[in-house]
């Protein structure tokens, strides 16, 4: 099935049925444009201004203003860089960048400043196959599922012929994003997968989103969601809690719940610590704990719980 992008605030206006002609003209936003996918912006909730899923992709000109703090790189990945498009925070894990394109533009994408991506395949594999304490490879991005399958498909077989990787996992929006693309057979290798998804509010769940994380866990890949707390969008319990819900009747486990991490330009979404804690806590009371996310802030080095 063909996928349709909407890169214009007019396209996006029609979908949602709002005027944008008070919207700074789209050349302010040249570096990080207006991007999401069709089958995302119709789950938008029409005359809405204030609709959840409309603010995590509708440039605003909040995004232009400079707060103290919030930098290009909060996470210092570069400095935590071997090879360009990797990075290792940790001694057993390693991210591969393996793609700079995304299904949307997220208005709070911690990489939003930064497109960086692997030149180099074989200068890769020749620095994992050196290092036998590298037992886990992360696949990210851009979005790795915006590759073509028989790209990923390469990606992962030379992964797979390294002995002492045990573990391969992916993260990606393209399920939740644009459903109709995301199905890849990830059944032909020795690894074990896991999927991270990234669903921030139940809107996002259609039936389309079901049916395509179905299909993964037919294929035996483990299902897991990461959400990043958003002012406006969920710094809310019972939203966060009907999230929980929906991911595990799709047969997704919450995993992590981020604090937002300090990026230029994404300011205006965060959700302060004492806030965060007060919500957390109301998540606690009213589910079991295996549907609780771990409430997370990652800094230069490493993840820690708030």
């Amino acid at each position: 099935m063909a996928q349709i992008m909407i890169n214009g605030i007019e396209k996006l206006a029609q979908i949602s049925h709002l005027n944008f002609n008070g919207l700074k003209g789209e050349g302010f936003f040249t570096d990080f444009p207006l991007q999401v996918s069709e089958s995302f912006a119709l789950r938008i909730k029409p005359n809405d201004s204030n609709d959840p899923l409309l603010l995590q992709v509708l440039p605003q000109e909040l995004e232009l203003q400079e707060v103290q703090g919030f930098v290009s790189d909060p996470l210092a990945e570069e400095e935590n860089s071997p090879i360009s498009g990797v990075i290792r925070k940790y001694l057993d894990r390693v991210l591969l960048q393996v793609t700079d394109v995304c299904a949307m533009n997220c208005r709070f994408c911690f990489r939003r400043h930064v497109g960086n991506k692997i030149s180099d395949w074989q200068k890769v594999f020749t620095y994992l196959k050196s290092d036998p304490v590298i037992s886990e490879i992360i696949l990210s991005g851009g979005d790795p599922l915006m590759l073509p399958a028989s790209e990923l498909a390469e990606i992962i077989q030379q992964l797979a012929q390294i002995p002492h990787i045990k573990r391969l996992r992916i993260h990606s929006r393209v399920p939740i994003v644009m459903p109709e693309k995301s199905i890849h057979n990830l059944t032909q290798t020795r690894l074990p997968i896991v999927l991270v998804v990234h669903c921030n509010h139940p809107n996002e769940i259609d039936e389309s989103v079901s049916q395509a994380l179905s299909a993964f866990r037919q294929m035996g890949v483990t299902l897991f969601n990461q959400s990043v707390l958003l002012r406006g969008i969920n710094d809310n319990a019972e939203v966060l809690i009907s999230l929980s819900e929906k991911l595990f009747g799709a047969g997704v486990l919450p995993y992590y719940l981020h604090m937002l991490d300090k990026v230029k330009g994404a300011a205006h979404f965060y959700v302060e610590t004492d806030r965060a804690k007060q919500i957390y806590l109301e998540m606690q009371a009213k589910l079991p704990g295996y549907l609780v996310p771990k409430l997370v802030v990652e800094n230069q080095n490493r993840k820690t719980y708030v």
